[in-house]
């Protein structure tokens, strides 16, 4: 009796083994472009994910410069480029998750890699002047000292913002996340224009499931 209960045993640790190397055999990695990541991560997760960002920016880029204002505001440039300043995108929603970080780096490359938009930068401006200052206070040879020049002002100014309200019911999800963008004239504080792009986000969730 205690052979057979042995034999058992060792026969229930021998499939649980197999299972368990199965399962790490099953694993696969794979690099896959944004679409299929897109696609894969739809299968994941209801969250924000890297294609939203894609999707958001590039459309946005395309309403302004479609809009009317702007164009009316480009064009009295005359031909000069517009030196834009982006201000911190506000997360709105209940997600502490929420990229904006993310959104806020695909606008200003996507504002880099125009020929329109000249970005100001805020952050390397402050870094800047702080190095000339030291530069000026006598610690460097004054024939290698850089002086301080004119610094490039902004003419329009991007402020940006996400909301999301989620509705849930009998496992059912649905999320609309709406990003704002809006483009003030510096100099007049008059609004140029503004954007608004919504995301769908539509789940099911079963008892047994995540």
């Amino acid at each position: 009796m205690k052979k057979q209960l042995g034999l058992v045993k060792f026969g229930v640790m021998a499939i649980l083994a197999l299972a368990f190397f199965a399962g790490c055999a099953s694993f696969k990695a794979q690099r896959v472009d944004d679409k299929v990541a897109d696609e894969k991560a739809m299968s994941v997760t209801d969250k924000w994910v890297n294609g939203d960002t894609i999707l958001v920016i590039d459309s946005t880029i395309k309403k302004i410069y479609e809009h009317a204002r702007f164009k009316k505001f480009k064009g009295a440039r005359n031909g000069k480029e517009i030196k834009v300043f982006v201000g911190e995108i506000q997360n709105n929603t209940s997600e502490a998750y929420m990229p904006v970080k993310d959104v806020e780096e695909a606008l200003l490359e996507k504002l880099s890699n125009s020929d329109t938009f000249v970005l100001i930068d805020a952050a390397q401006r402050q870094a800047l002047l702080k190095e000339i200052t030291f530069q000026n206070d006598g610690m460097v040879d004054p024939k290698q000292a850089k002086i301080i020049g004119k610094q490039s002002g902004a003419d329009l100014i991007i402020f940006g913002s996400v909301n999301m309200k989620p509705e849930m019911r009998d496992g059912k999800t649905i999320k609309n996340y709406a990003v704002n963008f809006r483009l003030t004239n510096v100099e007049s504080a008059e609004e140029v224009c503004r954007t608004r792009e919504v995301v769908n986000k539509y789940s099911e969730q079963s008892g047994s499931s995540w």
